[in-house]
């Protein structure tokens, strides 16, 4: 368990050597640097954020502080971790941010979990001028606010729907089935998915809106499985995608393509279903281990750190590679957040999932992807440009 204290300084014999190593004369200004957030660490966002996001964040403070501390324009700092639980409530979020950037004044700040909380609190770090790289927010909404300092690592709902549609309508599907969590994920993404759908020849047969914290999906899967689509779509989170996929099995709904997300990605999904149970199961995913040299080595730094715990194959990647977009603005222009803001919005990031680049406050460089469980891994089957293995297309039954 992570410890929920306020403050989290994470030291070492390497920080108190590389601090040594500065001149006498630039020791002042080589105090620690104060980064703050807020995380879900109690509540229904737990399990999304306590697998993609803080687990990140921790890593990325020890492996700094293991070199001596962030670069900050040349001079090595330690940096000092403040956060918080948001209780996954997005009031209690607001609140600690509105704390971390005014009263307390930290040095920088990482994004807490997903769609709502970020929402919630994108407006306050344009007011603040903090830069704020977001790796688990999917939101048409929060590009269209058009906020200078707010940067959506993930690729959004239109392009994650196209790439979908078109694997879809190249593997032959005819008709698919919907479910979608009330909230702003599910919205946004079943609405673009409605649009993807226009000309395809694909129908959609049903589409059914779940609230959160469900319990049973079973009477609508059922209704689905009558139905007889090529396709099932799932809009959902961690819980709700494993529910979902438990309770297909249970009522015999096995289409030829089973999509779920969020959570798809996760260990604990493979772990749940086991991975016989995995195959062939399609989500949102965009890496793994096989994308760059660099995923392979931040896979096993995470693996070993969390004691066999692997990133996810989606968000995890995106939570890592804004923090190295983050090291590298930090290491050129300082903690002036203005010019790191600059930098972020004007340069393409070489990063573990590729290139990165933001128009407006949208990541438009990483392509819209669909990934599949196969043989244990999740692997990246769409648009083949990107395609770790050939698409599976056609689930195999349920074990």
């Amino acid at each position: 368990m992570l410890h929920p204290s306020r403050r989290q300084l994470i030291k070492g014999a390497a920080a108190t050597v590389g601090a040594m190593s500065i001149a006498p004369g630039l020791l002042a200004q080589a105090g620690p640097v104060r980064v703050g957030y807020a995380m879900a660490r109690t509540g229904p966002w737990t399990g999304g954020a306590q697998v993609s996001q803080e687990p990140n964040y921790l890593l990325w403070a020890e492996q700094q502080n293991a070199a001596g501390g962030l670069d900050v324009k040349g001079v090595k700092r330690p940096i000092e971790l403040i956060s918080s639980d948001d209780r996954s409530d997005v009031e209690t979020c607001v609140r600690s941010y509105e704390k971390l950037m005014g009263s307390d004044k930290v040095d920088l700040v990482l994004a807490p979990w997903g769609s709502n909380a970020n929402f919630a609190v994108a407006p306050l770090a344009n007011r603040f001028g903090y830069p704020f790289l977001a790796p688990t927010a999917l939101s048409k909404r929060l590009a269209e606010m058009k906020l200078p300092y707010f940067f959506l690592l993930l690729q959004q709902p239109k392009p994650m729907c196209e790439a979908l549609v078109d694997m879809l309508k190249a593997s032959g599907a005819k008709s698919l089935a919907c479910i979608y969590v009330d909230d702003l994920f599910g919205l946004e993404n079943y609405a673009a998915l409605k649009v993807a759908l226009q000309g395809s020849g694909i129908t959609m047969v049903e589409d059914k809106s779940y609230p959160g914290g469900v319990k049973d999906l079973s009477p609508v899967l059922r209704s689905m499985k009558d139905k007889n689509p090529d396709a099932f779509v799932g809009f959902t989170y961690p819980p709700d995608t494993i529910l979902a996929s438990k309770q297909a099995k249970e009522v015999g709904f096995n289409p030829k393509f089973f999509y779920a997300s969020v959570g798809t990605a996760f260990q604990l999904y493979r772990n749940v279903m086991t991975p016989a149970g995995a195959e062939g199961v399609l989500g949102m995913g965009s890496w793994n281990s096989k994308t760059s040299p660099g995923a392979k080595a931040y896979f096993d730094a995470h693996t070993k750190k969390f004691a066999g715990k692997e990133p996810d194959r989606w968000a995890s990647g995106a939570t890592w590679a804004g923090l190295e977009i983050l090291t590298s603005a930090v290491a050129k222009h300082g903690l002036d957040r203005k010019a790191i803001r600059d930098y972020v919005a004007g340069t393409t990031h070489k990063t573990i999932i590729g290139d990165i680049r933001f128009t407006g406050s949208e990541n438009t460089a990483t392509p819209g992807t669909v990934s599949q469980w196969q043989n244990g891994e999740f692997e990246v089957v769409w648009p083949q440009k990107v395609a770790t293995a050939k698409l599976n297309p056609a689930k195999p039954a349920w074990k």
